[in-house]
Order: C-alpha cells, then sequence, then structure tokens
C-alpha cells in the first residue's frame, strides 16, 4: 500500500467535522494519546475534595501570568514613572482596576491555597514512600512564591510599598558577615530607587516565573513518578485500594474548586478593588510601614528581639525552620500516616501555624492599642482612599527635564492660579500635600468646598476649630479677595481645573506710567523680583505671561527676566517692534530666528496676548562685565578635569555680573575664601585636591569646615613620606570620619602633597575671612594680607554678584526647587541650615561625575544625616549637578 491510499484508509469519511479535525490533528500531534495519559491517572481510593487544592494552585498560576502579562504591558518600572503607569492603569485603562485587583488578590490567594495543599499533604501524610524528592521541590516553589509576593510588591511604588520594601531589605541587612553586601545587591546600591526597582521588576516577570516554571514542572513529573498516595490510612508504597481515574470525577471537583476561586476573586476585585497610595516620598517621616499580611507575623517576630540578638530571629530560628521544613520527610521516616499517630510532628507544625496566626494578630492589635499608632495608620488608609478616588494626573516632564512642561489647554483661570499661589505660600502644601490630595500630617482637601459652602469655609480657615488646631493649623489671615482666590483653588481640587501655574500675588495694582511694582512669587528663589507693567489692566496679563515664558521654557536661551543668555537679551530686540510685528514673529519666527533655534509659539491668542504684555515689561540690560584675570585662572585652573565652560557657556567667565547690572568702581572689599595657584605644579595639585574630593571635606581652600580639620601647614606636622603614606593608608580614626584612601601614583601624590605643603600656618582660615565678611560695610579698603608661599593674594572683590546660570544650570535650579532642596540646604543651597550644610565651596567643587555618584548613591555620612532618596531622571540629575556646581567655590556670604 503507497503513501497515498495509506492516508485514505486512515482518513475515513464518516463522523461529523470536529470528530475528523480532532482525528486529523491526533495523527500529527498524539494529543489522544497524551489526554488519555493525562485524564487516566489511577487514584487509589477514588476522588476527593481533599485533593483539589493542588490543582488550583495551578490555575491561580496560570491566572497570575496572564493578568501579569497584561498589566507588563502598561507598567513601566523606574522610579519616575512606575507609580503613574499603575495609576494609570487603576484609573484609565478599561477594566485596568479590575485586572490589576485580580492580580494582586490573586496573590493573596496562591499564599492560602498553597498553605491548605501544604497542611492537607502534611496531615495526610501523602510526602512518605519515597516521595522524598516531590516534598522537596514543593517546599522549593513555596519559597518562590513567597519571592513573588516581596519582589511584586515594590512595583506599584507607592508609600507602603516602598517602606515595606525598605524594612524587608533592612532586615536582610542583619545577617551577619554577608548582610550589608546581601543588602547592596538586592537594592542595587545602598539606597531603594529606580536601580532597585528594575532588580525587583526583572526578578518578579522574568528570574522567578521561570524558575517556578521549571520546578512545577519537575513537581508534577515527581508526582507522576510516584503517584497518588491516596486516602490516610492506604499504603504509601504499595496501595491495596480500588483506584480510580483522574477524569472524570476528580476533574469536576478540580474545576469547581476552580470556579470558586474565580468567582471569589472576580466578586472581591470588583466590589473593594486593590488600592493605590500616594507615590512613595523617602523623605516622609512620619509613615508607618507595614508588610502584606503574610510577612506580619515575622514583623512582629522582630519586634522580641534587639541589639546582636536580632541574628537570632533573622537567621538562626527562621534557618532552623527552614531546614526542617525541607528535612520533614527524612525525619518522619515512618510508614505510618494517620496523624494522630504522629504526634511530635503534627504538634510541632501546630505550634509554628498557631504561632504565626498568633503574631500576626498580635501585631493587628498593638497597632489598634496604641492610640497615636492608630490615628496615624487611619490617617494613611484615608490618604490612600483620597488618592484612589483623586482624577489621574499623567506624568509630567519635571523643571530640570529637557521637556518643556505641560500647561492646561485654554485661557488660564487668573482667580484659581492666584488661589494656588496662596495655597503654597502659606505651607498649605506642606500639610496637606501638593494638589491638597493629603499626607500624614493633616488630610486631603479635595470635595472640601462640597461639604463647607464659601462663607463657613472662609470662617473655618480664619478661626479654626479645636480640631484642626490640635493637628497645629494655623489661621489663615488673608484679605476677602485673596480669601476668595483661595476657596477657588480649593473648589477645583481634584480636577483638571486645579492643573495652573501658581500665580503671583501683586502687592499694589501698578500706577500710570509704567512704574516699578513688586510682583512677588509666592516663595521660592524669585520672591521680591520687580517686574516693570505698564498699566492696571494689563498687571495680570503680565503674570499670565511671565508664567508661559517660564513654564515654555523661554528662559532657557533668552535667560530669566529676557536678560540672555544662548540667545539674546529680549528688550533691546523688540523694543523697536510693534506688537502685531512681534505676534507675527512669535508664530511664525524669521530664518535668523529659526537659525538660532527659535521654534514657532503655539498657543491660544489670550496666551499670546499675555506673553506679549509679559515681554514689554523687560528692561533693557546694562553692559555686561567681562571676566577678570582670577575668573580665567580659577577656570584654566580646572582643566586637568573638566572646565565649566560648558555648563556656563559665558563669555565673561564664571562668575560675571548678570546683564543689566553695572560694573562696579568701589573698591574691593572681601578676600575670597580659596586662593589661586599661580605655579602650574602647584595648580596641578589643587586640580587633583578637587577632583579628589578633598575639597568638599576640607573646603576649597583646606581651611577645614564642619566635616573635617584644616589642612593649613599638615606637612610640617607630617613631614616628609608620613603624609603620602598617610594619606595612601588612613588611619581608623580617619576612616571613622568618612576619609577614603586616596589611590593616586606616585606623580599626582607629589603634586598633591606639594600644593598642600604650600597652605602655610600664614594663609588666612575661615574664621579671619568671616570676620572681613562682617567689617565689609567699612568706608576704608582693608589692608592686603600676606599669602602662603606659591600662592598669589586672592582678588578682593564686592560682595558676589548673582552668578548668570547656563541653561542647564538654571533647569537645575528649578530642580533644586522642586525637589525641596532648600528646605535642608537652605535657600540656594549654599549657605546651608542646621539640618544640612551649604553646598557652595563643599559639593561644588566636586567633578560633575563624582557629584553625580553621590547623588545617585549617598555615603554612609548623607545617609546618617538624613538624606533623602535622589528619585529623578538622568536629565534632571545633570542639571542639578550643573546647577550645584555653577555656585561659588566659597561659602555664600
Amino acid at each position: 500500500m503507497n503513501e497515498r491510499q495509506e492516508v485514505a484508509a486512515s482518513s475515513p469519511k464518516d463522523g461529523n467535522l470536529p470528530t475528523r479535525m480532532f482525528r486529523w490533528l491526533d495523527k500529527r500531534t498524539g494529543v489522544h494519546e497524551l489526554m488519555e495519559e493525562s485524564l487516566n491517572e489511577p487514584i487509589p481510593g477514588g476522588a476527593r475534595l481533599a485533593y483539589v487544592f493542588g490543582s488550583g494552585l495551578l490555575y491561580i498560576f496560570i491566572s497570575q501570568i496572564i493578568t501579569g502579562i497584561c498589566l507588563a504591558i502598561y507598567y513601566v518600572p523606574s522610579a519616575e514613572t512606575a507609580h503613574t503607569s499603575v495609576a494609570y492603569i487603576t484609573k484609565q485603562v478599561a477594566a485596568g482596576a479590575f485586572l490589576r485587583s485580580l492580580h494582586y488578590y490573586g496573590s493573596s490567594a496562591m499564599i492560602i491555597v498553597l498553605a491548605l495543599h501544604f497542611l492537607q499533604t502534611f496531615l495526610y501524610g501523602s510526602f512518605k514512600g519515597r516521595r522524598e524528592l516531590l516534598w522537596i521541590s514543593g517546599a522549593v516553589l513555596s519559597f518562590l512564591v513567597l519571592g513573588m509576593g516581596f519582589t511584586g510588591y515594590l512595583l506599584p511604588w507607592d508609600q507602603k510599598a516602598y517602606f515595606a520594601t525598605a524594612v524587608g531589605t533592612n532586615i536582610v541587612g542583619q545577617i551577619p558577615l554577608i548582610g550589608s553586601w546581601m543588602t547592596r545587591l538586592v537594592r542595587g546600591g545602598d539606597t531603594i530607587g529606580t536601580l532597585t526597582l528594575s532588580r525587583f521588576y526583572v526578578a518578579h516577570v522574568f528570574l522567578l516565573p521561570a524558575a517556578l516554571f521549571m520546578f512545577v514542572g519537575a513537581h508534577i513529573v515527581l508526582f507522576r513518578k510516584a503517584g497518588p498516595a491516596g486516602p490516610i490510612h492506604e499504603d504509601p508504597l504499595t496501595p491495596k485500594l480500588a483506584p480510580e481515574g483522574f477524569y472524570p470525577r476528580q476533574v469536576l471537583m478540580d474545576m469547581t474548586f476552580a470556579l470558586l476561586i474565580m468567582v471569589g476573586l472576580g466578586v472581591l476585585s470588583f466590589f473593594h478593588p486593590a488600592s493605590l497610595g500616594p507615590i512613595a516620598n523617602p523623605a516622609d517621616t512620619q509613615f508607618l510601614p507595614r508588610p502584606e499580611w503574610y510577612y506580619l507575623s515575622m514583623f512582629e517576630w522582630l519586634k522580641y528581639w534587639e541589639g546582636p540578638k536580632v541574628v537570632f530571629a533573622v537567621v538562626v530560628i527562621p534557618g532552623l525552620l527552614a531546614a526542617l521544613f525541607f528535612l520533614l520527610p527524612f525525619l518522619d521516616r515512618s510508614l505510618e500516616r494517620r496523624p494522630w499517630r504522629r504526634p511530635i510532628p503534627v504538634l510541632a507544625v501546630a505550634f509554628v501555624v498557631l504561632g504565626m496566626v498568633y503574631l500576626g494578630a498580635r501585631s493587628h492589635m498593638d497597632d489598634r492599642r496604641d492610640p497615636s499608632v492608630a490615628r496615624q495608620l487611619t490617617l494613611q488608609d484615608q490618604q490612600e482612599k483620597a488618592y484612589g478616588e483623586a482624577p489621574f494626573e499623567p506624568y509630567v516632564e519635571s523643571p530640570g527635564g529637557a521637556a518643556p512642561l505641560t500647561l492646561v489647554s485654554g485661557p488660564v483661570n487668573a482667580r484659581v492660579a492666584q488661589g494656588r499661589g496662596i495655597f503654597e505660600a502659606h505651607g498649605c502644601s506642606g500639610c496637606h500635600g501638593e494638589g491638597g490630595v493629603g499626607n500624614p500630617i493633616a488630610p486631603a482637601l479635595v470635595g472640601i468646598t462640597s461639604k463647607y459652602p464659601d462663607g463657613p469655609l472662609a470662617a473655618l480657615l480664619r478661626k479654626p476649630n479645636a480640631k484642626m488646631m490640635a493637628g497645629n493649623m494655623p489661621a489663615v489671615d488673608l484679605s476677602a479677595d485673596d480669601m476668595s482666590a483661595l476657596i477657588a483653588y480649593l473648589g477645583v481640587l481634584g480636577s483638571a481645573g486645579a492643573n495652573v501655574p501658581a500665580a503671583y500675588s501683586v502687592a499694589s495694582l501698578p500706577e500710570a506710567g509704567g512704574k516699578e511694582r513688586a510682583l512677588r512669587p509666592n516663595g521660592g528663589a524669585e520672591a521680591g523680583k520687580l517686574l516693570r507693567v505698564g498699566a492696571p489692566a494689563e498687571s495680570l496679563s503680565a503674570v499670565e505671561g511671565h508664567q508661559l515664558y517660564q513654564q515654555r521654557g523661554c528662559f532657557a536661551c533668552h535667560g530669566e527676566a529676557g536678560i540672555g543668555g544662548l540667545a539674546p537679551a529680549i528688550a533691546p530686540m523688540i523694543a523697536g517692534v510693534a506688537n502685531a510685528q512681534l505676534t507675527t514673529l512669535l508664530q511664525g519666527p524669521n530664518a535668523k530666528m529659526k537659525a538660532g533655534g527659535m521654534q514657532p509659539w503655539s498657543g491660544s491668542p489670550v496666551q499670546l496676548s499675555s506673553l506679549v504684555v509679559y515681554l514689554r515689561t523687560l528692561t533693557v540690560p546694562g553692559v555686561k562685565k567681562s571676566a577678570s584675570a582670577a575668573d580665567v585662572a580659577s577656570l584654566r585652573s580646572l582643566s586637568p578635569l573638566e572646565t565649566r565652560a560648558d555648563e556656563q557657556q559665558l563669555p565673561a567667565g564664571r562668575h560675571a555680573a548678570p546683564p543689566g547690572i553695572a560694573e562696579s568702581s568701589s573698591p574691593p572689599l572681601v578676600p575670597t575664601a580659596a586662593a589661586l595657584p599661580a605655579d602650574p605644579k602647584l595648580a596641578a595639585g589643587r586640580a587633583i585636591f578637587v577632583a579628589q574630593g578633598c575639597a568638599a571635606c576640607h573646603g576649597s581652600g583646606a581651611q577645614g569646615t564642619r566635616f573635617a580639620p584644616s589642612l593649613l601647614a599638615v606637612t610640617t606636622k607630617f613631614p616628609g613620606d608620613t603624609l603620602p603614606s598617610l594619606l595612601h593608608h588612613p588611619t581608623a580614626k580617619m576612616r571613622d570620619g568618612g576619609m577614603p584612601a586616596v589611590t593616586v601614583n606616585e606623580t599626582q601624590m607629589g603634586q598633591l602633597v606639594g600644593y598642600l605643603s604650600s597652605l602655610g600656618a600664614t594663609s588666612a582660615p575661615v574664621q579671619e575671612i568671616a570676620k572681613l565678611s562682617a567689617s565689609a560695610t567699612a568706608s576704608a579698603p582693608p589692608q592686603h594680607t600676606s599669602a602662603a608661599p606659591g600662592i598669589v593674594p586672592a582678588v578682593l572683590t564686592a560682595p558676589a554678584p548673582p552668578i548668570v546660570l547656563s541653561a542647564l544650570a538654571l533647569r537645575g535650579q528649578h530642580t533644586f526647587q522642586h525637589y525641596s532642596c532648600e528646605s535642608c540646604h537652605g535657600t540656594g543651597g549654599q549657605k546651608g541650615t542646621v539640618a544640612a550644610p551649604g553646598l557652595a565651596g563643599t559639593a561644588s567643587v566636586l567633578p560633575a561625575a563624582i557629584l553625580e555618584n553621590l547623588l545617585r548613591h549617598h555615603s554612609t555620612a548623607m545617609q546618617n544625616g538624613g538624606m533623602p532618596l535622589t528619585n529623578m531622571s538622568a536629565q534632571d540629575l545633570r542639571s542639578l549637578v550643573s546647577y550645584i556646581r555653577s555656585m561659588p567655590d566659597g561659602p555664600a556670604n
């Protein structure tokens, strides 16, 4: 018989279409034999409801894979966008909240069914009779499932996820010898950030699922090899009861159990969707972290151990329990399966299980008994609920980013913008959160105007009630007009109408003739800046135009207040141009403007009109100050490392006066803190001093700071080879103070020591400079002081004028303010506060690469000082580094 006849004989024409298709498929794949092998598995004693947990686990695992893939389509694993992407899934994607809830509750369901499966297997003694490897593979699967829960918990990047993960990774750090190394490995550094999130994402989506697939396959193969153990009284080696096939009764039971799980998860997800809290804020010291329920017993367990004994709580006892768990088939080796005939292992397991339940319940009870803790947890729940009810806010590039900021479409509501400015100026966002969404200090204000009409709300703000005063709510003392604007802003909280830039409040209406009136920003570094306006009717238009100028990034080229930068100053260019012509040029730049990078203006006529009004308020800048020899020398002294010309891009040098500020003819008053080496070898030594970060701790002139002692005349104290040896190998005291080993070659070490040798005891210490600064207003110029050998006397200068920032550094300044760095480092970050040091003359003298690395991976001193996670994009970080390095080499006066 040839092949054609064989195919014809094996393909009968009888039977319906599905039957013929199945036969066709079976002939090529052997699917019928595979189903026979799978469904005809013999079960000693027949089907039982007690056997459904294994199939239920497999169903939940498949459900988690499907829902996880759907979520991964939208998820972006970075500290900037993770929370926004999860919020988008929850609030914008069709059925996104339901899908995420299925995945969220599915992880808990998997833990519960896994525990039931293990308890059933243990009580039935199903691990006996050559099933040791089957038990061990299941034990490995249980730890992989717990790992999936731990790695997935961080991915939403909200407050609860961040702080719970911080607690979990800190527990890993308690392991002796390798604890700190493992913590850094898990986190991707010393802090929790984008690297941590990416590692958890890779583990949750790729590594752990791959391991689960592998061990699930191994578990099924080992189960089929050993066979079901049957009921409790059955012999695990040679079953005597009559077997029954897996199909149909056991299949029906398993499918019914899977259906119940599906319905339960669906109902729970529909009526009680998984919550999402506000975005993680590492600087929040009020938040109380609590892990997911299946880790709560471990959380409570650690409360009973302190100091060196914590190693028993983290390593010894859990390790011993894990070892007993894995080795159970080797410890309980008798063929007796009835639990009442195995009292010791049963009581031991009961003790562990009941202990875990007790610890979890005890943790919950402790939280409710402590009034302050209960109040804080309730507040956190309210904030989570308020954020969940608030509308979705898309991710917008922060002020330090490269992309221009988005504006609301249409004209700006001046009243709402003014109200937002008042809200921020009075520090309301510090307690109630940005946008009034609430934080651990004060509740959310979304929907407050629906609860209180305008009149009672204004009265309540002016005279808070007892509960508000107990929460440190101050009285809001505003004029009727400002109070009306504030209430207008409160009325749109939680809606798109609140997405407006904060407006400046006009101190008084401008007089005719264009006299100067202070348009004071509501807080921030621009407070007190003068803006020249023409008439009362134009004041708000000028304010809105100023906002547009800032938001559209015009300042990046034309400079703050249009004084010039990468592009020319605006006022001279438009002085002889009519408004209509200026409007046309903005909408369609000419060839010269396009060649300079000018983009066509896109916006409403009202916005364009407001921008033109603002541009007319700009003043004509004066003559720019030329670069001084000291500025040039300062820049050249950095040439072995990198100059800052790429950041400043100023022909006038690093500290040139801004356009519009006349060059002072008064005598110089105060010497700068850092003297400039005249000898090229000393300049090279100073370059190494800066590159190694020595200036950040010892001061730009090695005069000492509160972080490290003065190095003036250090070679007198450590002559010869003593100092190089000490720099190569710091003492324990120096290392405890944060002093690293100076890893340079012998030539560079000689240049560094030569520079330090030139810093004799006669160099003006920082205290003397402070005294000179205090007497800067004296009419007579001070006498020149002697300089150290090899040092050119420092140029005497007047108090430093404002520094002209490059486009990149200006964006960095906005980033610095946006991330509230000024709250610790002071206004502008130069002088510092009691909370954190000034950055001028310390961090500002570090090379860009070293400074950026420090901001990404905080040193121990920064962590101990409470430095929060630097959670920003690469462009934001680059601009922030540029701004910090634009600060003076010496502390701000």
